[in-house]
């Protein structure tokens, strides 16, 4: 698998701090020339420079610059009980880094906590229930006061996580919600962002609308499949279930949802849309229409992505903004656990397309 850009830079400033050869409190390369430097986009070495002050390695400073930090991350991980400033230290565990989505919610984070004055310790999972509970128990055992968690895609919650409820320890869940427990959670909403996008294609005569998901595992997965049945319902027409590839997460994991999803295509001629539920299976279908020369299958998405027909936009910062402002709420010591739901907007980037109907 070919590393993601932004954590080669990442590395390779960690790899310079290491060697001596950056020194505590020198100011290091800004972000233009850091894209310039590796040929990448400002984005991207934003991302990599937001990712190395969210793990402490660096110190970013409005108007100034970033600058190397005097303290080892891992010193402030051992020092939490010793040191006053780690008090105010929360964590964030994502699941992976792989998408735009992802970077958006680490800067939005960081961004808002750094405004409410908290530190903020970060661990990527990927995509491993076990590393997520790993993660937990160990920022909990360091005296983390509060938590914010995107979960990882799996049919139940980890025990960690269940605890941390249970306990009432200060914790927000991202776009997972705890059926039957209470806690505290921030979502888009799923349901009307896919039920929006398959009415405009139902409204444009397309009735051979693929579905292409991860299985059913979460209240994510789940909300979105019913947008897609609701809307349906709503316009008089049966659902043809026949139509939806649902691809299991060991098959995700493994890489072989690409094989899998090229197949489900070739057996399904009669397509005239696919709808994919997020932005790595949207680039898995959008590979696959190009591979098979069916570029005139209309492709509608959830998360914007490059290269489709339409897409669902979340207001990623809008769900920082809510999460650190549920964990706030419960470190100032009020517990009324509750689910925030986050509006959606839906784009279309080639409406000309549109007039080329597959009837």
């Amino acid at each position: 698998m070919v590393e993601a850009l932004y954590l080669r830079i990442k590395q390779d400033i960690i790899a310079q701090i290491q060697e001596g050869k950056l020194q505590p409190g020198e100011l290091i390369a800004t972000e233009k020339e850091l894209a310039q430097r590796y040929g990448v986009s400002q984005i991207t070495s934003k991302q990599a420079l937001n990712l190395l002050a969210a793990e402490g390695y660096v110190e970013r400073l409005r108007g100034k610059g970033t600058f190397v930090k005097d303290t080892h991350p891992t010193v402030i991980v051992d020092s939490y009980k010793q040191d006053k400033s780690t008090l105010d230290a929360v964590a964030l565990i994502l699941p992976s880094m792989k998408t735009r989505i992802d970077q958006r919610l680490l800067d939005g984070i960081e961004n808002y906590c750094r405004q409410a004055e908290l530190n903020i310790l970060v661990s990527i999972s990927r995509e491993s229930a076990f590393e997520e509970s790993k993660a937990i128990e160990r920022f909990r055992n360091s005296g983390v006061r509060g938590f914010i968690i995107f979960p990882v895609e799996q049919e139940s919650y980890s025990d960690a996580i269940l605890r941390l409820s249970l306990d009432r320890y200060p914790m927000v869940l991202i776009d997972r919600y705890l059926k039957e427990i209470k806690a505290y959670s921030v979502s888009s909403n799923n349901m009307g962002g896919v039920h929006t996008a398959i009415t405009k294609l139902l409204e444009r005569g397309h009735k051979q609308i693929a579905y292409i998901s991860p299985e059913i595992t979460n209240t994510a997965t789940d909300e979105r499949a019913k947008g897609y049945e609701q809307a349906f319902v709503d316009y008089g027409l049966s659902i043809d279930k026949s139509l939806w590839c649902m691809l299991s997460l060991q098959e995700i994991e493994s890489g072989n949802s690409p094989g899998k999803v090229k197949q489900f295509l070739q057996e399904h001629p009669h397509i005239t849309a696919v709808f994919t539920v997020n932005a790595y299976l949207a680039e898995v279908v959008r590979r696959a229409l190009h591979e098979a020369g069916q570029t005139h299958i209309i492709h509608s998405t959830f998360d914007d992505v490059e290269h489709v027909f339409a897409y669902v936009r979340q207001q990623e910062d809008e769900v920082c903004r809510t999460a650190v402002s549920l964990l706030t709420e419960q470190l100032a010591g009020k517990y009324e656990p509750r689910r925030e739901f986050i509006d959606v907007s839906y784009f279309e980037l080639e409406p000309e397309r549109f007039e080329k109907e597959i009837l």
